[in-house]
């Protein structure tokens, strides 16, 4: 698969070492590895550039974005620093889009790559062009996008000289949300869904192999779920090539940018736009959920228009979502409620997955005769490591679904959190408990392994 660099080249075949790290990095702090020459030294970037040839053929597909181009392979690494990006956020809060821009690309070289949507976040092309740095573009095919979007990426790629790195959703899911749900389902039932499939777990699978990604996020895009961005931030929602929270950084470096300060910059250097946008629409997406808006709607009015306001994110920016989702389910006669946690939205949201209250996980609890077996996930909507989880615990629940065995979540958190430790063995968020089919005593999960297998092979063990 192609990668999008201004200058197309080649690299070592050496093998890459890491060094271990006695703790992962914690939120707000990333480690970064200097890495050294094979000869011996440490390699600067401009050492790096001197070292690559032109590469003439494309490089064969990875289901992931392996940094191909101008990597420099490593036989050891010696040095490790950790970087205050809280810190390296409020002294770039005032720099221009450009200034952010060569910093990303300066700090992380071959291992960042920019997102392109297709829309008017070109401007971030523009801005690594300028900067005279190597770049990468990466762009998520969902198989759905306007024929227009689809000729704007090919005269983006020949303007620039580059080409994009494109993530395509797995055949066989897609497949099977089509054959059981059919083509518009979103429509009906909400666009999450759709989304995960042809979007989030594509981008999950393209950010494993970078260690920061560069993205065309405004404030202004979604005062209700993008007031907050920083210019630079450890990615709350997603997982780099070193895996687990932490390994990630993300790079907005048009936070701060007004909309239209961003057509004014592309109308001023030129560059190819999307034909959408001169008629009528703003934020595009894929074409049977976007549309154009009217005057003095806003932009993101065009974007699942069937759906609540609060609902307007895909879940590629996940993380950055500041408001509360009405997500509260009956358990009983008592109503689940987000348990003092009303800046954050809810995980686990799923039809596969029960919303357990105070009195329904009680009422579980005390089952001694169940008739059949659950698996219930103590959790803080807030917790890193339980968001990271959400795909995993999500996708288990979609292959239990009609098994025998239910899948449950029980907000453990704020008022409930005491509650949780005294009579469910709370320990850490998450905890995950398998209550059997014949037995009141639930059995907790030991293991730190949270993918999809390793959850259902102790299922499979218990049940």
């Amino acid at each position: 698969m192609a990668l999008a660099v201004s200058s197309s080249i080649s690299v070592s075949t050496s093998s890459f070492q890491t060094s271990q790290h006695p703790k992962p990095p914690q939120i707000g702090s990333i480690r970064i590895l200097d890495r050294l020459h094979p000869y011996g030294g440490a390699v600067s970037l401009s050492q790096r550039r001197s070292l690559v040839k032109p590469l003439n053929a494309e490089p064969q597909r990875n289901d992931s974005l392996v940094p191909l181009a101008a990597t420099i392979v490593a036989s050891e690494v010696i040095h490790t620093e950790e970087e205050d990006f809280e810190r390296l956020a409020v002294d770039l809060e005032n720099a221009s889009p450009l200034e952010i821009m060569d910093k990303a690309l300066e700090k992380f070289g071959d291992d960042i790559a920019i997102a392109f949507s297709g829309a008017e976040d070109v401007a971030l092309i523009e801005y690594a062009r300028l900067t005279g740095r190597p770049f990468r573009v990466f762009s998520l095919d969902t198989g759905r996008l306007n024929p227009e979007t689809y000729r704007f990426f090919e005269a983006v790629e020949k303007h620039y000289g580059i080409r994009i790195e494109y993530m395509f959703p797995d055949a066989v899911e897609v497949q099977a949300l089509v054959r059981s749900k059919g083509l518009f389902s979103f429509y009906e039932d909400g666009h999450q869904e759709c989304c995960r499939v042809r979007k989030v777990r594509p981008l999950r699978r393209a950010l494993k192999g970078l260690r920061a990604w560069i993205t065309g996020q405004r404030k202004d895009q979604s005062p209700g779920t993008r007031s907050q961005i920083p210019v630079v931030q450890v990615d709350p929602a997603f997982e780099g090539m070193d895996g687990g929270i932490g390994s990630l950084v993300k790079w907005n470096p048009v936070a701060n940018v007004k909309g239209h300060d961003i057509w004014n910059f592309l109308r001023t250097m030129n560059v190819p736009v999307n034909p959408l946008h001169s008629q009528g629409y703003i934020s595009i997406g894929c074409e049977p959920c976007t549309r154009a808006v009217l005057p003095g709607q806003h932009e993101r009015e065009g974007r699942w228009w069937w759906e609540d306001a609060k609902a307007k994110e895909c879940g590629l920016h996940k993380g950055n979502i500041k408001q509360q989702e009405d997500a509260a389910q009956l358990n009983g006669n008592e109503v689940a409620h987000e348990n003092g946690t009303a800046t954050v939205p809810d995980i686990f949201n799923s039809q596969n997955v029960v919303n357990l209250s105070r009195t329904g996980i009680e009422n579980l609890a005390k089952l001694e005769n169940r008739k059949e077996p659950w698996l219930v996930v103590l959790y803080a909507p807030w917790c890193p490591y339980c968001q990271a989880m959400e795909e995993s615990y999500v996708d288990l629940a979609e292959k239990l679904a009609g098994s025998g065995v239910k899948v449950g979540k029980f907000n453990a958190d704020a008022e409930q959190k005491e509650f949780a430790k005294r009579e469910l063995e709370l320990g850490s968020y998450p905890t995950i408990l398998f209550f059997p089919k014949h037995s009141s005593r639930p059995i907790k999960y030991p293991s730190e392994n949270r993918d999809v297998d390793s959850l259902m092979a102790f299922i499979n063990a218990l049940r």
